[in-house]
């Protein structure tokens, strides 16, 4: 007897199931500009990060260049030569020298190159340059006599000395018991003349002048 050609139930569904053509996930291709909103866009902290580095460098630099202005500067110390002072070790001297400001104005404490000049005080701008140098101690200047012109500033009585060559002028206290040099340089105002006297009508009491002769 011969066997039926009728396929069976499970060959008909092993014929006319479809075909699986679906490729796998691993193997698809993302074609350009299909990448996802969030894989183009930075991360909000790394743009903050980039942002803020930047400034901090700045102000960095500028509180630098600031505190580098504000430092002290070293100077060099100051050589002065000898005048004549035949009272520099007098009493009225070792009275009135530790008596001096640190500071005249702008001006400040200038450290004597060694060996200094005894009874003598001088005062320099911060970035140095011409300095205001006080001399105690001093004979009386030649130039002061009868006739010389005297300017009185709070109590102390001054002769006044131009060196137009050097820019310069010195005021000498000539009403005390021993002559005291205040050589300032030009543009440097009063403010070292009244500290000084101010130092001086303090310390050292006034004693009648005593001019040259003419």
């Amino acid at each position: 007897m011969a066997e039926s050609s009728d396929p069976t139930a499970d060959d008909r569904d092993e014929a006319t199931a479809p075909e699986d053509t679906a490729e796998p996930s691993a193997l698809r291709e993302t074609s350009p500009g299909t990448e996802s909103a969030a894989d183009s866009q930075y991360s909000p902290a790394l743009i903050a990060t980039a942002v803020a580095l930047p400034i901090v460098l700045i102000v960095g630099v500028l509180v630098a260049a600031f505190l580098i202005l504000r430092a002290p500067i070293e100077r060099e110390p100051l050589a002065l030569g000898s005048v004549p002072a035949p009272a520099a070790e007098g009493p009225a001297c070792a009275a009135l020298m530790p008596a001096l400001p640190a500071d005249l104005g702008d001006y400040t404490k200038s450290t004597l190159r060694e060996p200094a000049p005894l009874a003598t005080r001088a005062w320099q701008l911060p970035e140095g340059g011409e300095p205001i140098v006080l001399r105690c101690g001093l004979d009386r200047p030649l130039e002061f006599n009868r006739a010389s012109p005297l300017q009185e500033v709070d109590g102390v009585t001054w002769f006044q000395i131009r060196d137009d060559a050097a820019a310069v002028g010195t005021w000498f206290a000539v009403d005390r018991e021993t002559y005291i040099a205040l050589t300032i340089p030009d543009g440097s105002g009063t403010a070292a003349v009244q500290t000084v006297s101010d130092t001086i009508a303090a310390t050292l009491p006034p004693q009648p002048i005593k001019p040259g002769e003419l």
